[in-house]
Order: C-alpha cells, then sequence, then structure tokens
C-alpha cells in the first residue's frame, strides 16, 4: 500500500507539472500575439496585422480586444475550438472586416458586448449569433453599415428575434438616408438606440411600436425636414422614452411643421429644444422653432386636395367648351366664304393635275413628243 501510495502520489505531481507546461506553452504562444493580463482578465491583440482571430486564447478571458488588425472575414466557428465560456465583451472594429459569416460568432455563450464599428463590411449574415440566437445586450455598428444589403441582412437579423436581449443599438455614422420597415419591432429589451450622424429624411417607414422599455434616443446630425402626426404619436406613447436628441437637423419652416412645433411645446423628452432652429425657407433662417407661430407660416385654411382637383377639372371643361362653341360659331357665320373658298380650291387643283396629266401624255408618245420638239423649232 505505501508503495501504491508513492505512486498516485508521483503521478498526480506529473500530471501537475504537464499542466504547468501546457499552460506556460500557452502563456508564451499569447505574448507573442496578444497582450495578456490574467488578473484583468483581459486580452487585447491590437495593431497586430492579424488576419485571423487567434487561436490559443486563454480561456479566463472576459474582455477581448481585437482591433486594428486585418481579419478580411470572419468564418464560421472563428471561435468555435477557443472555448472561451466567460467572454463577456468583444471588441474587433477598425480591423477592414469586410464578411461575418453565419456561425462566426455562436460559440460565445456568455457575451454580452460586441463593437463591430470602423469595418466596411459587405456581408453580414442573419444567422451570424447561430440559430438559437445570442445573449447579447449591446451591438455598435458604428461606420459599418455603408453598404444597403447589409443593412437589410441587420434588418433581418434583427426582426427574427436573434438579438432579443439587445438593451443598446448604435448605428452611427453610416450614412443611413432611410431605415427599413419594421426594423426595431422584435427589440423589447432596446433601451438606447443612436441614429445619430446619418442622413435620415424622413422616418414614415420607422415604428417605435413595442418599444416599452426605450429611453434614449439620438436622431441628431441628421437631414430631418419634419416629423410627422404618426412619429411624434408613438413619441408620446413609449412610456420610458425621457430623452430625444433632434439637434443640427434641416428643419422645413413651413406649414407641415406646425405639428412638430406644437409637440416641442408640450413635450419634456426633447433634450436641448430651445436650441432647434429652422433651416429652411430663407425668411426663416436660424429661428428657433420653439417661437414659431401660425401668423409666421402664413398657412391658408386648408383645401380638401380630391375637392380642389375637381374644381379644377370642372373650370377646364368649361374653358375648352367655350373655345369649341366659339370655333363653331366662326365657322358658321363664315360658312358662304368657307363654301366658296373650298370650290376655288377644288377648280385650282383640277387646272393642276390636268396640267400633269397633258404633260404626261406628250412624254409617254414619241409621235406628239417630236411633234412637239417640231412646234418648238
Amino acid at each position: 500500500m505505501p508503495g501504491g501510495g508513492g505512486l498516485c502520489l508521483g503521478g498526480l505531481l506529473l500530471r501537475v507539472l504537464l499542466l504547468g507546461c501546457g499552460w506556460a506553452q500557452r502563456s508564451d504562444s499569447c505574448q507573442t500575439l496578444c497582450d495578456c493580463l490574467e488578473t484583468a482578465k483581459t486580452v487585447k491583440c491590437v495593431n497586430g496585422n492579424l488576419t485571423a482571430v487567434p487561436p490559443d486564447l486563454p480561456p479566463y478571458v472576459r474582455t477581448l480586444f481585437i482591433t486594428g488588425n486585418r481579419l478580411a472575414r470572419l468564418p464560421a466557428g472563428a471561435f468555435a475550438a477557443q472555448r472561451l465560456p466567460d467572454l463577456r465583451a468583444l471588441n474587433l472594429s477598425g480591423n477592414h472586416l469586410r464578411a461575418v459569416e453565419a456561425g462566426a460568432l455562436a460559440a460565445l455563450p456568455a457575451l454580452r458586448q460586441l463593437d463591430l464599428s470602423g469595418n466596411p463590411l459587405v456581408s453580414l449574415s442573419p444567422q451570424a449569433f447561430g440559430e438559437g440566437g445570442s445573449p447579447l445586450e449591446e451591438l455598435a455598428l458604428r461606420g459599418a453599415l455603408r453598404d444597403h444589403g447589409v443593412l437589410l441582412s441587420l434588418a433581418a437579423m434583427l426582426q427574427s428575434g436573434a438579438l432579443r436581449n439587445l438593451s443598446r443599438l448604435e448605428l452611427a455614422d453610416n450614412g443611413l438616408l432611410l431605415l427599413p420597415a419594421g426594423m426595431f419591432t422584435a427589440l423589447p429589451a432596446l433601451r438606447q438606440l443612436d441614429l445619430s450622424n446619418n442622413s435620415l429624411v424622413g422616418l414614415r417607414n420607422v415604428s417605435f411600436q413595442g418599444l416599452g422599455q426605450l429611453q434614449s434616443l439620438d436622431l441628431s446630425d441628421n437631414s430631418l425636414g419634419m416629423l410627422r402626426n404618426s412619429t411624434l404619436a408613438q413619441f408620446r406613447s413609449l412610456p420610458a422614452l425621457r430623452r430625444i436628441s433632434l439637434g443640427r437637423n434641416t428643419w422645413v419652416c413651413d406649414c407641415a411643421i406646425q405639428d412638430l412645433v406644437a409637440w416641442l411645446k408640450e413635450s419634456d423628452q426633447v433634450e436641448g429644444k430651445e436650441a432647434l432652429t429652422c433651416a429652411y425657407p430663407d425668411k426663416m433662417l436660424g429661428k428657433a422653432l420653439l417661437k414659431i407661430n401660425s401668423s409666421d407660416l402664413n398657412c391658408s385654411v386648408p383645401v380638401d386636395l380630391p375637392s380642389q382637383l375637381q374644381t379644377s377639372y370642372v373650370f377646364l371643361g368649361i374653358v375648352l367648351a367655350l373655345i369649341g362653341a366659339i370655333f363653331l360659331l366662326v365657322l358658321y357665320l363664315n360658312r358662304k366664304g368657307i363654301k366658296k373658298w373650298m370650290h376655288n380650291i377644288r377648280d385650282a387643283c383640277r387646272d393642276h393635275m390636268e396640267g400633269y396629266h397633258y404633260r404626261y401624255e406628250i412624254n409617254a408618245d414619241p409621235r406628239l413628243t417630236n411633234l412637239s420638239s417640231n412646234s418648238d423649232v
């Protein structure tokens, strides 16, 4: 038995030594590509010209930075072999990343924060997080949605419910003109939505229904000229919405802006609303929206458009009928002159045709041709 105990103890020591050697190897390999901080449970692989995810990341990592590299694509199973059960924050910004394939982020069960900003994406698979969805809570795509196809893929991903736990979504700096209809309808936990510094000209297709937890909405630095009543009604219906940013938009101060002005005066949701000013027309340039009165806009009583068109058509019909009646009256009063004119034209045409016929007969008969030549001599 003593010998057996010594054998067991020796085997245990050998396993500990082997395990220590294995950790040392992994640590050395990590240090060659990245900066690994075990106490902070953080790994930083920054500006290393990496073309793929490092193959031997330590399993203790909770925060992983892979930024400023040249990954180009994130293939399926990019993290499958890593066994990173505790990874919560993944920053992949600025990597020249162009494609995120299906299943690329499926093997990260604890992932809560993902940053793909600053990547020129041209392909984003709606199944990037796998079939079962993801517990992701924060997603940053600043400057990564320049390709319209990627925007549509993101909309499909969000609408599928794969990111139902998302509480923060950042879509700033993407040059967006319009958003796909119903893009945010399957995000019941969303609290912060950043759409700033785009080129949004309207929110007509955007539905905020179902965003009962939404607290902050940033629409600053866009090209909004007005907000429709339907959009304002959605803002009023969101119980948690406390902060809306509308600064630095191109507000068109004509009759259509009256609803927005009325809402601004009664709402406490808009941040810095005192600084909102008109961009058009020139006579209203720089005027604060809160100081606009109906007299400034010179809006007349609105006329129902179908009735206005119907009146125009009736007036046009009357004018055409009057012109026709005058034309017929002129013809009637000059009927004798017109008849004589027509007879004269008929006689002139007949004489002309007879002359042509006579010349044709002479040219067709050689005898008449010689006779005509002799008579000329």
